[in-house]
């Protein structure tokens, strides 16, 4: 198995710095505080609401520790002109299949994937089936279901029209 990249855009780095201090200044201590005073209230074994508050502080912990190692190994790659016309990290790509079927995606890291959005990781086979292509390159994609040709139509580093 290959080695998963550890690239992110500077807009997904700063919403899991965002997500970590939320977690580290604000919900932490609320949770703490509802822990100790379920506590105060005597029989823990048969407390719902220290037992529930414990529980959730524990997940908040370890997404708390998960978030300081994955913020220290992720290297954030920054928009660059030289990438203009090319499909590098972080670009928005418009693909086109021959039954006319357009699909758009964009190229992040995995902490960053949102189906919804579109949003792929660098690691999927599409992804790296685009990287480097330009407008009117043909990729090929071996899927689940089979072999998928599409055409790239656009590449954007901003986002298109009701995408971001």
């Amino acid at each position: 198995m290959t080695e998963k990249t550890h690239l992110i855009t500077r807009k997904g780095w700063e919403a899991l710095d965002k997500e970590l201090k939320y977690l580290w200044k604000q919900y932490r201590p609320e949770i703490t505080l509802k822990v100790q005073e379920a506590a105060a209230q005597g029989d823990r074994s048969e407390n719902a609401d220290y037992t529930y508050n414990k529980r959730l502080l524990r997940q908040i912990d370890s997404r708390i520790r998960y978030l300081v190692k994955r913020l220290e190994v992720l290297k954030i790659v920054d928009y660059s002109p030289k990438q203009e016309g090319k499909v590098f990290f972080g670009a928005w790509v418009e693909l086109e299949n021959d039954d006319g079927d357009v699909v758009r995606y964009r190229i992040v890291g995995k902490d960053e994937i949102d189906t919804k959005k579109g949003y792929i990781t660098i690691d999927s086979p599409m992804a790296r089936a685009l990287i480097g292509k330009q407008v009117d390159d043909e990729v090929s994609v071996q899927t689940p279901s089979g072999r998928k040709d599409w055409y790239i139509n656009a590449i954007r580093y901003q986002a298109f029209e009701g995408q971001e």
